[in-house]
């Protein structure tokens, strides 16, 4: 049977008063249930920025193109160089989540709504169902997202339009 790896690391310093402020924050603000969602997206940054920083010592130029095609399909941020790359943090990728782009399009009112409709069932990315709310939503992908039911049905009383 295979053995399941967790894609998180857990802070160092447990009761960093400073920590628990900026995660409290960044769950408020972007609607997570639990704060291993934020140390996923820490996890997700440190792995680029580690890796921009291995080919800045040892330039690939393959891998280094590789790597900024990946960042800017993604749209984590504008990265033309490496040096672009180091800059990245957990909020540019809780940024591309499909909790946060629901809700940021307008389909839904509140953040934690957004949650609620993604794992409801009632968003779709180009007419397939998805059921979680932090998928990572390609740029490409971002103008497919739809809701697959009347918003009166689900109980959206009016529908932002936030562009």
């Amino acid at each position: 049977m295979r053995r399941l790896r967790r894609k998180y690391e857990k802070p160092l310093k447990r009761w960093d008063k400073a920590r628990i402020e900026r995660e409290k924050e960044l769950m408020k603000k972007y609607g997570l249930r639990r704060k291993k969602e934020v140390w996923k997206a820490e996890s997700i940054a440190r792995k680029y920025r580690r890796i921009a920083r291995k080919l800045i010592a040892k330039p690939d130029k393959d891998e280094e193109r590789k790597i900024l095609e990946k960042i800017r399909k993604y749209g984590f941020i504008d990265a033309t160089k490496l040096d672009d790359l180091l800059n990245l943090t957990a909020e540019h990728i809780l940024e591309r989540r499909l909790q946060t782009i629901v809700y940021k399009k307008g389909l839904a009112n509140t953040i934690k709504q957004a949650r609620q409709l993604i794992v409801h069932g009632h968003i779709a990315i180009d007419n397939r169902k998805v059921k979680f709310p932090s998928y990572l939503v390609k740029k490409e992908e971002e103008d497919k997202i739809s809701l697959l039911l009347d918003p009166n049905k689900i109980g959206l009383k009016s529908v932002r339009n936030k562009s």
